[in-house]
C-alpha cells in the first residue's frame, strides 16, 4: 500500500509546490486585471519551468476530482501562454491558425487542434484537453469562466493558479467577474434583454437545453435584482450575442 500511495503523494506535493512556488508568482507578476504583460512574461524562465512540470506529470495519479480539474485548467492556460510566447509578438491567437479561424475550425488546423501540448510525456492538444477531458469528465459549466484563449473577450486570466482546495470559490469568483464585465455581458431588467458572450452560444448545451435554462444557470452569479427578475420569468427575456474580440489580452 505504501508503495502505491507514496508516488501519488509525491505528485500532489510537487504539484502544490509547482503552483505555489512557480506558477502563481508568475501570474501575480505579469497578469493584472486579466491582462497579460507578454513582453516581460515571455522572457521569464519560470514559465518553461512550469511547462516542464506539466510535461512530466501524470494527472491520472491525482485521485481527487477537484485537484485533477485544477490541474487541467492550469495546464490549458499555461500552455496558451506558452503558445503566445513562442510566437510573440502577435496581435491575435487567430494569426496562428493554419488557414485562419474559419477554415481552421472546419479542417481542424487551428492552433488549438495541434498536438503541441505535452502532458505525462504524451502529446495532446488544447482542444483535446477542453473537449475530451474537462467538459465531458467534470461537467461543470464554470470552467468556461476559467479557460482563457488569450483573447480580450475571453474570461479574465486569474492572477493565481487554480487549486482543488479553493476551486469552487475560484470558479464562482470567475463567473461573477465575467458576468459583471459590461464589455462581455449586459443585462437590462427594464427591457429584459441579455446581451451575452458568444461563449454562451458556442457552449449552450453545457448550460442547459435552451435559452431559458442557460439564463437560469448563470443568474445565480448575477446581482440579486437581475437574478430575481430572470428567475421570475426567464421566458420573457430575450438574448443575443456580443461580437467576440479576438485581439490579444495584452
Amino acid at each position: 500500500m505504501t508503495k502505491i500511495i507514496f508516488p501519488i503523494l509525491l505528485l500532489l506535493n510537487f504539484e502544490a509546490f509547482a503552483q505555489d512556488a512557480i506558477y502563481t508568482p508568475l501570474l501575480q507578476k505579469y497578469v493584472q486585471n486579466g491582462k497579460v504583460n507578454y513582453k516581460e512574461l515571455c522572457k521569464n524562465p519560470d514559465l518553461p519551468k512550469y511547462i516542464s512540470f506539466l510535461e512530466t506529470s501524470d494527472p491520472e495519479s491525482i485521485t481527487n476530482d477537484k485537484d485533477r480539474l485544477a490541474f487541467w485548467i492550469n495546464a490549458y492556460n499555461a500552455y496558451t501562454l506558452k503558445i503566445i510566447c513562442d510566437h510573440y509578438p502577435v496581435k491575435s491567437i487567430n494569426d496562428l491558425h493554419s488557414g485562419g479561424l474559419a477554415l481552421g475550425s472546419v479542417f481542424k488546423t487551428t492552433i488549438w487542434d495541434k498536438d503541441i501540448v505535452v502532458i505525462n510525456h504524451k502529446n495532446t492538444s488544447l482542444n483535446n484537453i477542453e473537449h475530451k477531458i474537462i467538459r465531458p469528465e467534470f461537467k461543470d459549466f464554470r470552467i468556461h469562466f476559467a479557460l482563457v484563449c488569450a483573447a480580450k473577450s475571453c474570461p479574465a486570466l486569474r492572477s493565481e493558479a487554480y487549486e482543488g482546495s479553493q476551486l469552487d470559490q475560484q470558479l464562482d469568483d470567475q463567473a461573477k467577474l465575467f458576468l459583471s464585465d459590461n464589455s462581455k455581458n449586459r443585462f437590462d431588467v427594464v427591457t429584459r434583454k441579455a446581451s451575452i458572450s458568444k461563449i454562451f452560444d458556442w457552449y449552450q448545451k453545457d448550460f442547459g437545453n435552451n435559452k431559458n435554462e442557460l439564463l437560469l444557470a448563470i443568474s445565480k452569479y448575477l446581482p440579486d435584482q437581475i437574478r430575481k427578475n430572470i428567475e421570475s420569468a426567464p421566458d420573457k427575456w430575450e438574448a443575443d450575442y456580443i461580437n467576440y474580440d479576438w485581439s490579444l489580452n495584452e
